[in-house]
């Protein structure tokens, strides 16, 4: 275990319309359809109208009574009509609670929060097990085809980014650092204006920093070099120096075997928490540990900020969960235990 202790600041509905091409057939240009009686409604009206017909049937056809009903008789009729059909309806309530909670799962499912399944129903017809079965099936296969399209995205950017690195370092890098050679062999000279060649020694060497710094950031080297967890140190210590922030960690040295793709997700994800932690959370201090649990690697990163507002959605935080998603991790985001934000990846290895 690596624990350190640390004072350092973090790099932390308008109205849509539809339209189809002049060659679309008919049937796409129809109104959709409006939204009518339920399907639960429906039936019982359909059952509703055949006790009242046949209720008249009784009340009204000398056929089958010696005599037409009398007003006490037909409100005896009446309530046992009335009663009839609120059994029929507590029934037909009953059978149609599995279509409801199926329409809930439904309109549940988030594509940033995998896992969303329809539980087996009770009391539930063929159909509607049929009906869960499907749904299922199509957001296990909707969940396979985003973290393989996950897969891909993340490799072209993270292939980008690693060219774009040796881009800064061979060419942008050389160039500076040429420059800087020149103004100090300039600077040597009495006749030359030797403070202003100073000064354009020192930019460029300014510049050749800040290049480094941008390749560092494009593409991890230590992740590459030294592994995951001396990655995470670098990425503390650069936090540490800047100052203003008390940071502690807790790194496992004795990791399971992870694949790239993993390592780099555990990676980005402390990056992202750290950067949100220095810009958002007003926080004095942030704790980071990196733990193997059960077959698992956990990555937990939590502050003492203020915490984040109710149903926050950010373009950091859906950056989060999709990273999760593309190694089939779990991510959970919500309270510290005593105040702030912690930040949970639960990363399967077996």
């Amino acid at each position: 275990m690596d624990s350190q202790s640390t004072q350092t600041q973090l790099p932390a509905a308008r109205p849509t319309s539809t339209s189809h091409p002049p060659d679309a057939p008919e049937e796409d240009r129809r109104p959709p359809p409006r939204s009518g009686l339920s399907l639960l409604w429906r039936v019982f009206l359909g059952n509703a109208v055949v006790f009242v017909v046949a209720f008249a049937i009784v009340a009204w056809t000398p056929v089958t009574v010696h005599r037409i009903a009398t007003p006490s008789e037909l409100l005896v009729l009446a309530i046992l009509l009335i009663v009839m059909l609120a059994f029929d309806l507590l029934l037909l309530r009953r059978a149609f609670r599995p279509l409801r909670r199926l329409a809930a799962t439904m309109g549940a499912v988030d594509p940033t929060r995998p896992g969303r399944r329809a539980d087996p129903f009770e009391h539930a017809g063929a159909e509607v097990l049929a009906l869960a079965r499907a749904l299922n099936a199509m957001l296990d296969r909707l969940e396979g085809e985003r973290r393989e399209s996950g897969r891909r995205v993340l490799a072209a950017q993270e292939r980008e980014r690693s060219r774009i690195a040796r881009e800064l370092h061979d060419e942008v890098g050389q160039t500076l650092t040429a420059i800087a050679i020149r103004a100090e062999r300039a600077a040597g000279d009495p006749g030359s204006q030797r403070e202003t060649l100073v000064d354009i020694g020192e930019t460029a060497l300014r510049s050749l920093e800040d290049v480094r710094r941008i390749g560092r950031e494009l593409r991890p080297e230590a992740l590459d070099d030294l592994g995951l967890v001396n990655a995470l140190i670098a990425l503390c210590g650069r936090v540490d120096r800047q100052g203003g922030l008390r940071v502690r960690r807790e790194l496992d040295w004795h990791l399971p075997e992870l694949s790239p793709e993993v390592e780099l997700v555990i990676y980005r994800t402390a990056q992202e928490a750290l950067t949100n932690v220095l810009r958002h959370a007003g926080a004095t201090q942030v704790f980071v540990a990196l733990k193997r649990d059960d077959g698992r690697v956990v990555l937990r990163v939590s502050d003492n900020g203020r915490g984040l507002p109710l149903g926050a959605t950010g373009r950091g935080l859906r950056g989060l969960r999709e990273r999760a998603m593309v190694i089939d991790a779990q991510l959970e985001i919500g309270p510290g235990a005593r105040r702030g934000t912690e930040i949970t990846l639960t990363v399967p290895t077996s």
